[in-house]
């Protein structure tokens, strides 16, 4: 594309749709298509394309002529260059209307699915500071605000807590309050940054990776537990027993709180040795009498509340009598296995991670849950047919795979068993509705039901109903 298109500027564009990742559509007046950022559906405004393609532009606004009245006031100071909630301009309601929106267009035109019947999304109580987990990041270069780049004023302090910028990996956006999670988060966060800036404590360069602040983890469990998490780069025993015993001492809340050393070029904690300096090394969260330890790498739904109403409608499509033999794919903790385990004769649960199947069995030994069998193992390798002969022929098979969805070698293993009912927990209904096109074969879709569990974001979970054909 030339420098002459690079300028080309739409004017009284109407926004027509919210789209795919968080991003809005218009109508350009060839009837291409364009995606746009920060505007909301009925918008009017004036568009400079930076991208073209055969089928579509992407663009930025430039001027506004006029605004939707879906639009509401982004609670966030941070909103616009912060990009975990990308639908705070939208109010509510209409988020889910897209969301839901989104479910059916993915279900029907993906996957060829007829819908019989499209259940209502099921809102949450709690439109902020409804995570049960954040993690955030260490930097000696923040990002820094296109006023703060233009005021042209020297900058001596670079240092940030935060969140990654996206397309920056190397830049952290300094975070002063986050409406995602409940205090005390924001004031441990604000208070570790703030000592860590007056004693001198290093922030991470992750270009040169030097530093000692690498990360943070907050847990704040539906039981008021609360789990802290420093990840320092070197070992430092002076300024690591600084900054945790301070924290003790400011937060005596923090029922757990724990380090770890890790010098590897990421951050990711799932082959780190994981410290407790004081409290428990554990948390714990409740559903429906249920109790779920969480450990530092235990994987949990970051949003608690929601998590329960995801297991009830899943529950419900499965509309178990007490005699079924049930396979719960993909069990992670196994929070859905013991969830359903009273009302199901057994169940058997399927896992990758073994550090989740460990989490999931101390779990249901310690709910008196006699009725589950959990099993390691990458699942298109383990449920094979020696799996299904010894085990037994489930009657339900739950299943709530990664992004990804399923396995081509999990789907075809699901055809050949052909259980009465399939209930299918997704958090990315394209992939889902690709599996669902490879299941019509033997199954007909007789129930969906979308669940918000992410407010303020894109982000939309989706269960169906698959009965026997």
């Amino acid at each position: 594309m030339g420098k002459k298109d690079k300028k080309q500027i739409f004017e009284n564009i109407l926004v027509i749709d919210a789209g795919a990742k968080g991003k809005s559509v218009a109508k350009a007046p060839d009837g291409r298509v364009i995606f746009l950022e920060g505007v909301v559906p009925d918008d009017v405004v004036d568009v400079q394309v930076f991208k073209k393609r055969k089928s579509y532009y992407e663009g930025t606004i430039i001027a506004f002529r006029q605004k939707s009245t879906k639009r509401t006031e982004p609670v966030c100071e941070h909103f616009g260059y912060c990009g975990g909630c990308k639908w705070q301009n939208m109010a509510y309601e209409h988020q889910l209307f897209y969301k839901q929106k989104e479910v059916e267009n993915n279900l029907k035109r993906l996957g060829g699915i007829e819908i019989p019947e499209l259940l209502p999304i099921v809102s949450s109580a709690e439109k902020y500071f409804y995570r049960n987990k954040m993690e955030f990041s260490f930097s000696d270069m923040r990002w820094l605000t296109p006023q703060e780049i233009q005021s042209e004023q020297e900058i001596s302090n670079r240092n940030g807590l935060g969140f990654h910028i996206a397309g920056a990996w190397d830049k952290v956006l300094d975070i002063n309050q986050c409406h995602l999670q409940e205090d005390p988060s924001n004031a441990i966060r604000l208070a570790t940054k703030e000592f860590a800036l007056r004693h001198n404590l290093p922030f991470y360069n992750p270009r040169n990776q030097t530093g000692l602040l690498r990360s943070m983890m907050i847990r704040i469990s539906s039981t008021g537990d609360i789990m802290v998490v420093i990840q320092f780069f070197e070992e430092n025993i002076k300024k690591r027993t600084q900054l945790l015993d301070f924290l003790i001492e400011k937060f005596p809340q923090i029922t757990s709180l724990q380090y770890i050393i890790n010098s590897k070029a990421n951050d990711s904690i799932y082959d780190q040795e994981i410290i407790c300096y004081h409290g428990s090394e554990c948390i714990y969260e409740q559903m429906e009498g249920l109790r779920f330890k969480i450990n530092a790498k235990s994987f949990y739904q970051t949003n608690s509340a929601q998590a329960y109403e995801l297991y009830k409608v899943t529950r419900d499509f499965a509309d178990l009598k007490g005699d079924e033999l049930v396979y719960d794919l993909y069990t992670g903790t196994g929070t859905i296995a013991q969830f359903v385990a009273q009302k199901v004769r057994k169940v058997i649960g399927v896992e990758a991670v073994s550090e989740a199947i460990s989490d999931a069995k101390e779990n249901a030994k310690y709910n008196n849950i006699n009725n589950i069998d959990f099993f390691v193992g990458d699942m298109k390798s383990v449920f094979n047919d020696e799996f299904i002969q010894k085990n037994g022929f489930p009657d339900v098979i739950i299943t709530d795979p990664p992004r990804d969805g399923m396995h081509k070698d999990v789907v075809e293993q699901i055809l050949r068993i052909a259980p009465l009912k399939i209930v299918y927990v997704s958090c990315n209904s394209a992939t889902q509705a690709r599996d669902l096109a490879l299941l019509n074969e033997k199954y007909k879709v007789t129930k969906v039901r979308p669940v918000d569990m992410f407010p303020q974001t894109y982000h939309v979970e989706n269960v169906v109903l698959l009965e026997k054909k």
